[in-house]
C-alpha cells in the first residue's frame, strides 16, 4: 500500500491535488493513526507532506473548493523562519484549513511588529507567529561576555518583547504566538564557573517566565512553552542546520512548534472540541470485560493497570475543566454498571459521565446519540478508541469528529490523549468547570418534560429565571467563549477575542449584555450574549449568541423583547438587527421575523431586518426577567413584567 506522502505526490504530479483537497485531511490522518510509532517519525512524515502542500496556491485550492477555510498567517522572527510554512500548511490541513503567508524580512521582526504600516501586518492577519531563538540574546554579546553581561540582554530583550506585545495589542489583528527561548548546552558550556553557569540558567529561566506571564495582560497574545517539547521530542536545534542554514531548531521541534502554534488558532476559531467519548476495553482498564469479568480487568496501581489508571486520571482532569466525558463501548451495560460503581480500583465513576453507550450498535450511531443527548454537534465529539476497525468506521461515517488513536502499547495512551490539545482553550471560565454538573441537571429537566402533560406545562413548571445585564469584568472571558463555541445559535457566526468583546463592553456607543438563566434545577450559568451599537436612530443588534443547552426554551425570545423595550426607553426610532447565515445556524434564521421584525435589502451576506417598536413582541409567560440595562446597576422602567433586581437576582 502506497504511503500518504506518495499518494499526494502523485495528486500534485497529475495535477489533481487542488481539485482533491477535501481527500487530504484523510490522507494526514492515516500518518497520525500509527500510534505506536515515534512522535518525531510522525512529524517528520507530516513536514514532508507539508513541504509538498506548501507548493499548493491557496486560490488554486478555492477555485475548486470555494467554501474552504482560509487563514492569514504571518511569520517573522529572530532567525531564519522560512522553513515554517512547511510545518503550518501540513498542521492547517489536518484540520481542513488552507493558508496564506506573509513571511518578515530575517531578523527583522521587532520592525515587522511594532511598524502599523508594516508589509507583515497589511493582511491583517489571523495569526502572527514569532519565532524566537537564543541568539536574539547572544547576538547582542561580545566575546567574552558573562552572565552580567546576559542577564542585561535578557532585560532589554524582555522589554522590547513587553512593547510588541503592547503594540499589538494596540494596532494588531488576530493572535500574536510568542515561545519560549531554548537555552543550549553549546551556551552554558562557554562558562567554566560551574556557579554562575547555574546562575545562568535561572537568569535564563526567569526571562522565560516573564514571557509566559505576558499571557495575563495581553488576552491577544500566546506564548508556546518550548521546554516541554524538548523534553518529549529530544534535542532542539541540528547543528548543521544551524551554521549553514541559520534555521535555530531542527526540523522535528519545528514542526512541534508548529503543532501548538495550530492548538492557540484553533482555541481562538472555537474548533475546541467539547466531549471526549471513550471506549471501556483496551482503553480505560486493559482487556476484554466479557471475556475476562470483572475481577481480571487490569487497573489500579499494579504493573499491567498503572497505564490504564493514568489514563482515567487525565481524563478526569480535563473533566474538571468543563470537558464532557461520555463512553462509547461494544460490551453488556449490566457489566460496564457494575464496573464504573463497584470496582475499588477505578477512578471514572458513573458521576464523572453525561453518556454511558454500553451497547453491540455501531460506535457512528452510539457518538450521533450521544450528540443529540447532549445537543451539540458530531463535531464537538473526540472519539478515543484502540480499534482501527471503530476508529475508520467513524472517520468515514463523521468525517468532522476528531479521532484519537490508541496502539498496543498502553504506556502511551496518555500522551496520545493529551497530544493534539483537542479541548484547548484561550482562557478556563467558571462555568467551563461547573460544566458536567449542569448537564447533570438537564437530565433532571429532560424527565421532567417526558412526564409533563404537554411542553407548556414542561417550561411553566421549570420557573425560568433570566438575568440580562452587562457583563462583570471576570465574565468577559466567557461571553468571548461563547462567540468562539456557539455555532447553532450565532446569528452572524463571528468570533470575538477577549480583548475585542472587553473594547466592546467599555466603548462609547457599543454595547454588550450578558444573559444568565436558572430555574428550579438550578444555575445554568452564563448562556448567552447580546452584541448591540447605536445608530443615529437605530439601535442595532449586531450578534446574538445562545448556548445549545438552554435552546427551546423561549430565552431567546425573552431577551430580544427586553432589547427593544429598552430601545424605545431610550428614544430610539427602530431596531435593525443582522443574520448571516453559516451553514450551522440556521435554527436561528426565523428569530427576526417571528419577533416582528421586517427584513430590508440586504448588504454583502448578511439579511438585514428592521422593527419601528410600534407593537412589542411579548415576553414568553414562563419567564421571569430580571434586566439590569438601564444603568449601572439599574433597570429599564415601565415594563411591568420585569422583575425587581433584588427578588430574582
Amino acid at each position: 500500500m502506497t504511503t500518504p506522502f506518495r499518494r499526494l505526490g502523485e495528486l500534485s504530479a497529475s495535477g489533481r491535488l487542488a481539485a482533491e483537497y477535501p481527500r487530504v485531511a484523510g490522507l494526514l490522518a492515516e500518518i497520525t493513526d500509527t500510534p505506536d510509532r515515534e512522535p518525531a517519525d510522525l512529524l517528520g512524515e507530516l513536514l514532508r507532506c507539508g513541504r509538498l502542500l506548501a507548493t499548493l496556491p491557496a486560490d488554486d485550492v478555492l477555485a475548486h473548493h470555494p467554501d474552504t477555510p482560509v487563514v492569514t498567517v504571518a511569520v517573522t522572527g529572530s532567525s531564519t523562519v522560512a522553513q515554517l510554512p512547511d510545518a503550518l500548511t501540513a498542521e492547517l490541513a489536518r484540520h481542513g484549513l488552507l493558508a496564506r503567508y506573509t513571511v518578515g524580512t530575517h531578523g527583522a521582526y521587532l520592525r515587522d511588529l511594532t511598524t502599523p504600516d508594516s508589509e507583515l501586518r497589511a493582511p491583517a492577519p489571523e495569526l502572527t507567529l514569532c519565532l524566537l531563538d537564543a541568539e536574539a540574546v547572544f547576538a547582542e554579546l561580545g566575546t567574552p561576555w558573562t552572565t552580567d553581561d546576559a542577564e542585561a540582554a535578557c532585560a532589554r530583550l524582555g522589554d522590547r518583547i513587553a512593547a510588541v506585545a503592547t503594540a499589538h495589542g494596540t494596532d494588531g489583528t488576530g493572535t500574536l504566538v510568542l515561545n519560549t527561548l531554548p537555552l543550549l548546552r553549546h551556551h552554558t558550556q562557554q562558562i567554566v564557573d560551574q556557579h554562575q553557569r547555574a546562575r545562568l540558567g535561572a537568569v535564563w529561566r526567569e526571562f522565560n517566565a516573564r514571557l509566559l506571564r505576558l499571557t495575563t495582560d495581553h488576552p491577544a497574545l500566546a506564548v508556546v512553552d518550548l521546554d516541554p517539547l524538548i523534553a518529549d521530542l529530544g534535542p532542539a536545534r541540528d547543528a548543521r542546520l544551524a551554521a549553514y542554514a541559520r534555521s535555530p531548531f531542527g526540523d522535528t521541534l519545528l514542526a512541534a512548534y508548529a503543532r501548538e502554534a495550530v492548538h492557540v488558532l484553533r482555541a481562538r476559531r472555537g474548533m475546541t472540541g467539547k466531549c471526549l467519548v471513550l471506549d471501556l476495553d483496551n482503553t480505560l482498564w486493559g482487556g476484554v470485560l466479557g471475556e475476562v469479568g470483572a475481577d481480571r480487568i487490569e487497573i489500579g496501581d499494579s504493573l499491567l493497570g498503572g497505564p490504564y489508571s493514568a489514563v482515567q486520571r487525565g481524563a478526569r482532569q480535563l473533566a474538571a475543566q468543563g470537558v464532557l466525558l461520555a463512553i462509547s463501548s461494544k460490551n453488556d451495560p449490566d457489566p460496564v454498571r457494575h464496573v464504573l460503581r463497584e470496582h475499588p480500583d477505578m477512578t471514572l465513576r458513573p458521576d464523572d459521565f453525561v453518556r454511558v453507550n454500553a451497547n453491540w450498535a455501531p460506535k457512528d450511531e452510539n457518538l450521533r446519540d450521544i450528540a443529540a443527548h447532549l445537543g451539540i454537534a458530531t463535531d464537538a465529539l473526540v472519539f478515543m478508541d484502540d480499534s482501527p476497525r471503530e476508529r475508520g468506521l467513524v472517520r468515514r461515517n463523521l468525517p468532522r469528529t476528531a479521532v484519537i488513536p490508541l496502539g498496543s502499547e498502553p504506556a502511551l495512551h496518555l500522551d496520545t490523549l493529551l497530544r493534539d490539545g483537542w479541548f484547548d482553550t484561550p482562557r478556563l471560565t467558571d462555568d467551563d468547570r461547573a460544566r458536567t454538573i449542569r448537564y447533570h441537571a438537564s437530565e433532571a429537566r429532560t424527565d421532567l418534560r417526558e412526564h409533563s402533560g404537554s411542553y407548556e406545562e414542561y417550561l411553566n413548571e421549570l420557573g425560568t429565571v433570566v438575568r440580562i445585564a452587562p457583563p462583570e469584568p471576570h465574565e468577559v472571558a466567557r461571553v468571548s467563549q461563547l462567540s468562539l463555541r456557539t455555532n447553532q445559535f450565532n446569528l452572524t457566526g463571528e468570533r470575538l477575542p477577549e480583548d475585542r468583546v472587553a473594547a466592546l463592553a467599555a466603548g462609547p456607543g457599543t454595547g454588550v449584555l450578558a444573559v444568565r438563566v436558572r430555574d428550579r434545577f438550578g444555575d445554568s450559568g452564563l448562556v448567552g450574549a447580546v452584541l448591540t451599537h447605536d445608530g443615529d436612530d437605530a439601535l442595532y443588534i449586531d450578534n446574538m449568541l445562545l448556548s445549545c443547552r438552554v435552546l427551546a426554551r423561549g430565552i431567546e425570545d425573552g431577551c430580544l423583547a427586553a432589547l427593544l423595550e429598552h430601545a424605545r426607553a431610550r428614544g430610539f426610532s427602530r431596531a435593525r438587527a443582522r443574520y448571516r447565515e453559516t451553514g450551522r445556524n440556521a435554527r436561528a434564521a426565523g428569530l427576526y421575523p417571528a419577533s416582528g421584525f421586517v427584513e430590508e435589502p440586504g448588504r454583502d451576506h448578511d439579511r438585514w431586518f428592521r422593527h419601528d417598536l410600534d407593537e412589542l413582541p411579548p415576553v414568553p409567560e414562563h419567564l421571569t426577567l430580571d434586566v439590569r440595562i438601564g444603568g449601572a446597576g439599574g433597570r429599564t422602567e415601565g415594563a411591568p413584567w420585569m422583575s425587581s433586581p433584588t427578588s430574582s437576582a
